[in-house]
């Protein structure tokens, strides 16, 4: 039976490509039957990078049948995964954040989780020499999902592996990294073709703080004006997408990929009170900008009070 390797939903670059990555692994190191599938469609920059290296877009599913074999990348977070997963046989997670707990298997596993900033960061470790075999646009996209997920070296949770990797791969491609990492984030600010409800859930992850369920969404870009100037319709929204989800806010954080910060969007009092418990922040009006702040995974959930 053909093992589907997926990341989280609303996938991102990392979730997009590591599927990818790890597919190629076990189909062609393994001899194992391995297909990359993705949980909805790849955001625009996930789009350009499988545009920019010939890569098919994988197969987009919503369920998985009970017992299919498959392996998790980038998330352990049942919440981010396919209803019934745990009906699934799970064969292996490799992932680089928290561990959240309610995924179950059927035996014993293989887990690699390390606090690294990417995935294929911990996927280059493991395949180890076998990285020889691998075919230029597999390794294209394991180098745009380390320059995605840490910011071109910008985002706090980048560590010197995977910046290390990231240039072993990039002299391997011959690839100017600011360059190409600049053209990433060009496509990643081009969000003009989406409703505001997708910008919402574009890339953004479930969690409960306190008792209250958030949608934390966030938005990178090198053009954080241009999503300002929507917050007006932006913030309108937020109501019936957190409806919808089973939400009690949404909270949205534009990151400034250059100026390295984020803004909040303060639609009322609850987001208000978060950002002055969470982030010391003093608001007046309807935004409020976060110094410093670029990583959701290590500055802003860690921090969310209510």
């Amino acid at each position: 039976m053909t093992t589907l390797v997926f990341g989280h939903k609303s996938p991102d670059t990392d979730s997009t490509g590591s599927p990818i990555i790890w597919a190629w692994y076990l189909n062609e190191i393994k001899g194992q039957s391995a297909k990359p599938v993705l949980l909805g469609e790849p955001n625009t920059e996930a789009a350009f990078v499988l545009k920019r290296w010939n890569l098919d877009k994988p197969e987009i599913v919503s369920e998985v049948a009970a017992d299919t074999p498959v392996v998790i990348v980038d998330t352990n977070n049942p919440a981010e995964l396919p209803t019934g997963i745990n009906d699934c046989d799970i064969t292996a997670i490799i992932d680089h954040h928290k561990l959240v707990g309610g995924l179950e298997t059927k035996g014993p596993i293989d887990i690699r989780i390390e606090p690294l900033a990417c995935t294929a960061t911990i996927m280059w470790k493991m395949i180890g020499k076998d990285m020889a075999q691998m075919p230029k646009d597999v390794k294209g996209a394991m180098l745009s999902c380390i320059l995605s997920d840490t910011l071109e070296f910008r985002s706090p949770t980048t560590t010197q592996e995977d910046k290390a990797i990231a240039y072993d791969l990039a002299k391997d491609l011959d690839v100017d990294i600011s360059a190409y990492a600049a053209e990433m984030f060009e496509a990643k600010s081009d969000v003009s073709a989406f409703s505001d409800a997708e910008l919402l859930r574009m890339d953004s992850k479930e969690y409960e703080v306190d008792g209250k369920q958030f949608r934390v969404s966030v938005l990178e870009t090198t053009a954080p004006q241009i999503l300002i100037d929507r917050k007006d319709s932006l913030m309108a929204s937020m109501p019936g997408v957190a409806a919808e989800d089973g939400a009690d806010q949404v909270l949205l954080f534009v990151i400034d990929i250059l100026n390295e910060e984020a803004t909040l969007l303060v639609p009322n009092d609850l987001v208000k009170t978060v950002a002055e418990k969470s982030f010391d922040a003093t608001v007046k009006g309807d935004t409020v900008v976060l110094p410093g702040i670029m990583s959701r995974k290590k500055q802003i959930i860690p921090n969310l009070k209510v």
